[in-house]
């Protein structure tokens, strides 16, 4: 696991989306259907707000474990606020992860019918301006996320603007996630493998060894940005959407080599999600003789979300 070969993800510019929206669109597509991965510098979340958040997070899961487990609550299923350490498990892995993180979601107006099925944010009471940085960090992400997913309806011959009703008051979560430091005799990794939920997600911290794909062979290969690109990934529902023309590949976070043990890694995926009244529905433009539909019954994107927070162990049944 020390040694992965690496995948060979085109990094590709967000800036050439606005110069080539076509070929930006072709370029990130082949990369989606080739690995499920593609990488994007130049995402134009700004660099000031993500040192700000670095450090933020850093100050947060540094605070006193009674303290943190004040702000998490069983019921919220980890969609908001705090997840203790060996929480969440992968599906089907043995060990749960050797992770701790934080969550935060999309503010809703007062009376918004979507508030029945999302819960508002948890705000801890320090750091100080933790809410709100976190939450400029939040609308940063979801504006890169709503470019990347224009470009994607591009590839898939759909409008450009096909997603932005999609997921205009979509369940999106911003993690904050902490590994501490592994113990010599741990049991587990940090994450088990495993394939995301959500339509694409987005990841920033991925410089840091670790992240691992798998590929088609059955090969794992190390996910390798440049600094301070981004990584995005296919989720479930977007494979579910495209009949696996778009596939959510397994991935994982493998423990470090020995020289890197006694230090913390920290990341912030985003994951980006559709509404939860909307009906995940093959496109038919995805049904072919030779990719017959997998998924004859649609589902809501709230159903299929609860579905998979069981199995996870976020949630009971």
């Amino acid at each position: 696991m020390l040694d992965t070969p690496a995948a060979q993800v085109p990094t590709l510019s967000l800036a050439d989306e606005a110069r080539d929206p076509a070929a930006f669109a072709a370029a990130f597509g082949g990369s989606f259907e080739r690995f499920g991965f593609a990488i994007v510098a130049d995402h134009g979340i700004p660099l000031p707000l993500i040192q700000r958040a670095w450090s933020l997070t850093e100050d947060f899961f540094a605070l006193p474990e009674d303290e943190k487990r004040g702000y998490y609550d069983k019921a919220w299923g980890g969609q908001r606020g705090y997840t203790p350490f060996k929480t969440e498990i992968a599906k089907d892995a043995k060990h749960v992860d050797l992770k701790e993180f934080w969550h935060v979601g999309r503010d809703l107006p007062e009376g918004h019918p979507s508030a029945a099925t999302m819960m508002p944010n948890v705000w801890p009471s320090r750091p100080g301006d933790f809410q709100e940085a976190l939450t400029d960090l939040w609308n940063a992400f979801d504006r890169a996320g709503l470019r990347l997913l224009s470009a994607i309806a591009r590839h898939l011959k759909l409008p450009s603007d096909y997603f932005e009703t999609v997921v205009d008051h979509g369940n999106s979560i911003l993690r904050l996630l902490h590994y501490p430091p592994i113990p010599v005799d741990a049991e587990g990794v940090r994450a088990g493998a495993h394939e995301d939920i959500n339509l694409i997600t987005l990841l920033l911290g991925a410089e840091e060894a670790g992240l691992e794909l798998l590929d088609r062979d059955g090969k794992w290969l190390a996910i390798r940005p440049p600094e301070g690109a981004m990584v995005v990934n296919v989720g479930d529902m977007l494979q579910r959407l495209t009949n696996h023309v778009l596939p959510s590949t397994t991935h994982r976070v493998v423990n470090p080599p020995p020289e890197r043990r006694g230090f913390s890694r920290y990341s912030m995926p985003f994951f980006l999600h559709p509404n939860p009244e909307f009906l995940i529905e093959t496109l038919p433009s995805c049904i072919s003789a030779d990719n017959p539909n997998r998924y004859p019954n649609p589902i809501t994107a709230h159903d299929y979300l609860h579905e998979r927070l069981v199995e996870i162990g976020l949630v009971k049944a």
